[in-house]
Order: structure tokens, then C-alpha cells, then sequence
């Protein structure tokens, strides 16, 4: 058991570290590259996933609704939280409702489950970055329009992807090799990417990072465990949520703070710090479900 989570945990953790050390002697700017990776080659691994002979959309039905579900319920546990510390609705509750299922989500899934939970994890990831870019951007600001979605990469890919598989139209190798071979970029990216990341943490802002890295998993936990069980998802599935819900806050959730000028200094050690605590939540939680 302990050299089964070591082979898991330690490949992520390696380029994560990897990304972290390289950071901390050149302090490279990942703006051109967390770009390029965003629109170009997650959206080619969504799109891949989804066009794949493997992939069945009425196999994920359930385990999406569970998604949404776990999402914006963990809110039930984290309000209450936030009032409790007298911390701003806008400031503490996104961090926990919208996790990192991309830069964290897809490489953890993959290693743990192997290849065939991809199409799972990709759903997982879809469902949070659509509600992250619609209410999570309501949330902070009621001028954002959902017609915005529209122009993401990632929702487009998703569209084109899901349109293609319930067409069931076979894509000719000629394209579908350069475009899996694009999107098998994304992965070790998002983990070098979160590694340069952790060099920005603000120890300043400790206790609410440090709130909030206990609060992430445990509202997504206290969600997935009885909406998992409730809706009878397959085992897969079914361990796939329970990971999905113990992720970290996304680092996406420090850029959109940021952008709407919403205590970005607070969000930014939430991030941060319950990246951090992944270290130690992620392989409990492994070790529970293995």
C-alpha cells in the first residue's frame, strides 16, 4: 500500500518541486507558456478525450450532475465558515467551491486510476471550469456576462468534443495525432506550472490560508461522500469524486480576484497554502480510497 501511493503521489510532487526549485534560482515568467497551455493544449486534451472511441457520454451522466453538486454545495459547509471569521462572501467561498482539477485534478487521477479514468477526470474538470467561469465569475462581479463563456478555448473544445461523440463521426488519424499529441503537453505543464506558483506564497495572510486549506477539502469531502453514495455512482466514479472533492482551491481563483481587485492578497494564501496541504491531504485521501 505504502509503495502503491508513493507511485502515485511522488511523479506529481517531483515536477511540482521541480517547477518550485527551477523557480526559486530563475524566476521564470510562465505568463507565455500558462497562456499557450489554457488555450491551446488543454483544450486539445479535452477535445482528444471526448473524440476518443472510449469516451461515452451516457457513462458520465450521473457523475457529472455529482460534480455540479459537490461544487456548489460545498458552500453549505464553507458559508458558515466565513461568517463565523467574518471573512468577505467574495473573498473565502470561490476558493472553495472551485477546485484544481486541472493542474492537480488530471495528473492525480490519471496516475492513481490509470488511463481509462482520463474521460472521468476530463468531465470532472469540465464541469469545474464551466461553473467556475459562470457563477464563480458572478459571484464577484453581476456585469460578467455568460455569453463570455463562449470565447473560452477550453468551452469551445468541450462543445466541439461532446458535438463530434454524440455524432459519433470518427476524426481522421491525420488530425487526431498532432491534436492528442498537443494535449499530452498540458499535464506536465500544469504540475511545472503549480510548482513556479508556490514560490509567490504571503505568509502574511497565514490564518486565513491556513482556514481555508482545512475547509477546501473537507466542505468537498462532506458533499461527494453522500451524493457518491446517494446516486450509487460506480466505483470508479465513485472514488473519483471523493478525490475530486478533497482537491485544493484552483490557482485560477487568485487570477480572477485579482482581475476584480477582491482581497487578491487573502486569495492568493488560500491558494497557496491549500496547495501546500495537499501534500498531506491528497495522500490520505489516496490512501482511504486504495
Amino acid at each position: 500500500m505504502l509503495w502503491q501511493l508513493i507511485s502515485i503521489v511522488f511523479p506529481i510532487f517531483a515536477i511540482v518541486l521541480l517547477g518550485f526549485v527551477y523557480a526559486r534560482k530563475h524566476s521564470p515568467d510562465m505568463a507565455a507558456a500558462n497562456k499557450l497551455n489554457i488555450d491551446i493544449f488543454v483544450p486539445a486534451l479535452i477535445f482528444d478525450v471526448l473524440t476518443s472511441k472510449s469516451f461515452n457520454l451516457e457513462e458520465y451522466q450521473l457523475l457529472t450532475f455529482a460534480a455540479i453538486c459537490v461544487v456548489l454545495g460545498s458552500v453549505i459547509v464553507a458559508w458558515p465558515v466565513a461568517r463565523f471569521f467574518g471573512y468577505q462572501f467574495k473573498t473565502f467561498i470561490p476558493p472553495m467551491l472551485f477546485n484544481n482539477s486541472g493542474n492537480l485534478g488530471l495528473p492525480l487521477m490519471v496516475f492513481a486510476f490509470g488511463e481509462k479514468a482520463l474521460p472521468a477526470a476530463v468531465m470532472l474538470f469540465i464541469v469545474e471550469n464551466t461553473l467556475h467561469f459562470s457563477v464563480g465569475m458572478k459571484i464577484l462581479s453581476n456585469k460578467s456576462s455568460l455569453l463570455g463563456l463562449f470565447k473560452i478555448p477550453i468551452l469551445l473544445a468541450t462543445i466541439a468534443g461532446l458535438s463530434i461523440s454524440i455524432l459519433h463521426f470518427q476524426m481522421p488519424a491525420l488530425l487526431a495525432t498532432p491534436i492528442k499529441m498537443l494535449g499530452q503537453i498540458s499535464i506536465p505543464l500544469m504540475l511545472f506550472s503549480l510548482g513556479v506558483r508556490l514560490i509567490h506564497i504571503n505568509w502574511q495572510d497565514w490564518k486565513i490560508g491556513l482556514i481555508g486549506a482545512v475547509v477546501s477539502p473537507l466542505s468537498g469531502l462532506a458533499i461527494a461522500l453522500p451524493v457518491g453514495y446517494l446516486l450509487n455512482l460506480p466505483a470508479q466514479q465513485y472514488s473519483l469524486l471523493i478525490l475530486f472533492g478533497a482537491l485544493p482551491p484552483a490557482v485560477l481563483n487568485y487570477m480572477i480576484a485579482e482581475r476584480y481587485n477582491q482581497q487578491p492578497r487573502h486569495v492568493a494564501s488560500i491558494v497557496m497554502m491549500g496547495n501546500l496541504a495537499a501534500i498531506v491531504v491528497i495522500p490520505l485521501v489516496l490512501a482511504f480510497l486504495l
